[in-house]
């Protein structure tokens, strides 16, 4: 039987605003029909509280539930996110034809017109990267003129307070693989060459943290430094020749977000400490924040206006309070909740540490999934409000950026409603290793659990039936079979 979408499913060029997309069922499953317009974006997004009113004078508010159920008198969500407004915006403001009439700074114009027209000599941005780039351009620099624009910073400012009240946020979603340090690096660019050339100016800043969630990710994003021998700035052409020295003025401090812990500044025994608290208070070991600041970000001490650039943002949020009527987890939930909550408060915790000690602080999200995560107080899921554009999966694959991923459904249990392979892990993850119970030279992979097994067998079924196919055609870089593990235990289970 054809099947179009499986056979063919690019539609759109890379390098252009994508204008068809694959209708989906509310399953999500295609149905085979091509729709001539791009793909709009639909998510459910947590609803911000309203202005407190006198109780005389207010009458309870009703609970329009929109969004899938999930709506209480606590916590209202909406099925519709601001993305689609903005990028109309953005649309009707990349269609004018002068550049006099863009209301951008000259080094903006000059910038967007070197992303959009130049000659590049290798890669070429990605049309959902400069898309991004544009969107964060016209909230800073023209969304401010206009009246529709004041109402959409507006509500991105209320919408961002509700959950993070120390800080104003923006969040830039773009599918895994759709190139987040090339968008990244075309932010830092934008930012400093106006810093640069307009020194007065609070708009733009010449000083960057950038945050990622831990320590390979934050070794890949060494290409954001202008002295690092494979920096993008030089070897991609993201800046015009003639403006490369003025990226070298950036202050650019690369760190993971476990470094704003506060450390212990002298290492002490349990009885020592003992022997020297005696019956005073509690010895206070721990560095300050000022002191903090100092050891992750010294080189940005004494700046003001610093931007962050928040890599794999969904990690990053305030948790809610938690209502009565909240979902209870248990076991394993329970503590990968907790988890989720801890890191997601240390890394907040530390960007309002430093917006506290340095004063204006802008945060720029970037995630694939700008999600709120389970057991942070919102609906578990839920697209982080201040999201302003997005570049989802489907849209990647049908502009030929990344591949379509494959998830093994040959083999159902009997009587059941779901596939068990379309949630594998929730059926096998109680058969697999934990992670730092030193079992990593007791692994037998004999013992992986059948389901694992026969999951792994047919996708690699499949994968070698492409290595020949490429083979046989003279293809000589063979494609590539990647899983992902939950734990580095359960990696080299697999690997053995």
């Amino acid at each position: 039987m054809a099947n179009p979408f499986f056979d063919r499913p690019i539609l759109n060029s890379p390098y252009e605003c994508p204008r068809r997309h694959w209708e989906l069922d509310e399953q999500g499953q295609p149905t085979q029909k091509i729709i001539e317009d791009r793909r709009r974006a639909e998510f459910i997004t947590p609803i911000p509280k309203p202005k407190k009113r006198k109780k005389s004078s207010a009458q309870q508010n009703f609970v329009f539930d929109e969004g899938k159920g999930l709506s209480t008198q606590e916590q209202q969500y909406d099925p519709t996110s601001i993305i689609n407004e903005v990028r109309g915006h953005v649309n009707r403001w990349r269609a004018w034809p002068k550049p006099s009439e863009w209301q951008v700074t000259p080094e903006t114009s000059r910038l967007l017109q070197h992303w959009r027209h130049h000659d590049f000599a290798d890669v070429r941005p990605f049309f959902c990267q400069v898309e991004a780039v544009e969107t964060a351009i016209w909230l800073t620099e023209v969304a401010p003129h206009t009246k529709s624009g004041k109402q959409i910073l507006e509500n991105l400012a209320a919408a961002s307070k509700d959950a993070n009240p120390e800080l104003l946020r923006l969040a830039l979603k773009l599918a895994t693989g759709a190139g987040k340090t090339t968008v990244m690096a075309m932010l830092i660019a934008w930012q400093t060459i106006n810093a640069v050339r307009r020194p007065g100016s609070k708009q733009f800043t010449r000083g960057f943290l950038v945050v990622a969630p831990g320590i390979t990710i934050k070794d890949r994003l060494r290409v954001l430094q202008p002295n690092d021998p494979d920096s993008y700035y030089a070897s991609r052409e993201l800046i015009p020749g003639d403006l490369l020295d003025d990226i070298n003025r950036a202050k650019i401090v690369i760190t993971n977000y476990h470094a704003f812990k506060l450390r212990e500044r002298i290492e002490l025994s349990a009885g020592g400490r003992a022997l020297l608290q005696g019956r005073g208070e509690k010895l206070n070991t721990l560095e300050t924040e000022g002191q903090m600041l100092q050891r992750v970000m010294p080189d940005l001490m004494g700046m003001k206006n610093i931007l962050v650039l928040n890599d794999e943002a969904h990690h990053c949020y305030r948790a809610k309070p938690s209502d009565e009527d909240d979902e209870e987890f248990t076991g394993d939930e329970k503590k990968e909740a907790q988890k989720n909550n801890e890191a997601a408060r240390l890394w907040i915790s530390g960007l309002e540490t430093v917006n506290r000690n340095l004063g204006s602080c802008r945060v720029m999200d970037l995630s694939a999934t700008p999600f709120f995560l389970r057991g942070s107080g919102y609906a578990e899921g839920t697209l982080f409000p201040w999201t302003v554009s997005d570049f989802s999966l489907m849209d990647a694959i049908e502009c030929g950026i990344v591949k379509l991923p494959r998830v093994p459904v040959a083999e159902n249990i009997p009587g059941d409603e779901m596939p068990v392979y379309r949630n594998l892990w929730e059926n096998i993850r109680k058969d697999m290793p934990k992670k730092g119970r030193g079992q990593g030279g007791e692994l037998d992979p004999l013992k992986l659990p059948t389901r694992l097994q026969t999951a792994l067998q047919a996708l690699y079924g499949h994968y070698e039936k492409t290595f020949r196919l490429w083979e046989q055609h003279g293809i000589r870089v063979p494609p590539c079979f990647i899983i992902v593990c939950q734990n580095t235990a359960i990696s080299k289970l697999v690997y053995f």
